[in-house]
């Protein structure tokens, strides 16, 4: 029936915002950071935890720590999008997808072939001198040894990733909060919307069809009028 309901919802709809979180690569073979299995309830394999390696202060002061712990737990390249990416990326060129939100940094929501997706934390495919501001793929901090120097001026360089500590780029927020002002249709999927201040995003949604997918409850769930407990993939992979 909910499955029904949100086919219906999106074949009347050519005005729809989607805002995803760790849930929607979990069936990328991407680990998430907070269920049982996630990142931060597994051995960093060093004396620091997962969440202290993640920030800006640590990455300045460990950086070849930091930078090991990345290349082995952050980095998934040979990840494909999974239903829901791909589902995302035809409603796009149908014409009725706006934007897709993120919060992931894995990039597979352009590899599904979505072209307009407001990455709220970064992506590990761009990656910049502190020095100079030279950009870098993602293969190069893959093949550099131990900390990735800038090849122009030696610098250091680091993913344009947000880490603890540091804010969001508001360009990037600003853009995501005008998408969800003016959606007529929300979907929000494989999050708990426990993240602040992303999980406030929600509160700029001024419309009646806000559709929450995800296994666990959100703090959100009184607000929607439609609740899909289950697996996004699976979801999409009815849908379109």
């Amino acid at each position: 029936m909910s499955i029904k309901a949100l086919r219906e919802i999106i074949d009347k709809s050519d005005n729809i915002v989607f805002f995803g979180g760790a849930g929607v690569s979990t069936e990328s073979n991407i680990p998430d950071f907070r269920s049982a299995n996630g990142l931060y309830n597994k051995d960093s394999g060093t004396r620091y935890s997962p969440e202290e390696i993640l920030s800006r202060s640590f990455f300045t002061k460990h950086t070849k720590d930091f930078y090991d712990f990345y290349r082995s737990k952050m980095i998934y390249k040979e990840a494909e999008p999974n239903y829901a990416h791909l589902a995302l990326a035809k409603l796009e060129k149908q014409g009725k997808l706006k934007a897709v939100i993120t919060q992931n940094i894995d990039g597979l929501h352009q590899k599904a072939g979505s072209k307009n997706v407001l990455e709220l934390h970064g992506s590990i495919h761009r990656n910049y001198c502190m020095n100079c501001h030279e950009f870098f793929v993602l293969d190069y901090i893959i093949n550099s040894a131990d900390i990735p120097k800038c090849s122009r001026c030696g610098g250091v360089v680091k993913p344009d990733v947000v880490l603890y500590e540091e804010g969001l780029n508001m360009n990037v927020l600003q853009r995501a909060v005008q998408y969800i002002e003016k959606a007529e249709v929300l979907i929000v999927g494989g999050t708990s919307l426990s993240v602040y201040p992303a999980a406030n995003l929600v509160t700029y949604y001024k419309g009646s069809n806000l559709v929450l997918i995800n296994k666990t409850g959100t703090p959100y769930d009184s607000r929607a009028n439609l609740i899909i407990k289950d697996s996004i993939g699976e979801v999409f992979k009815n849908i379109t």
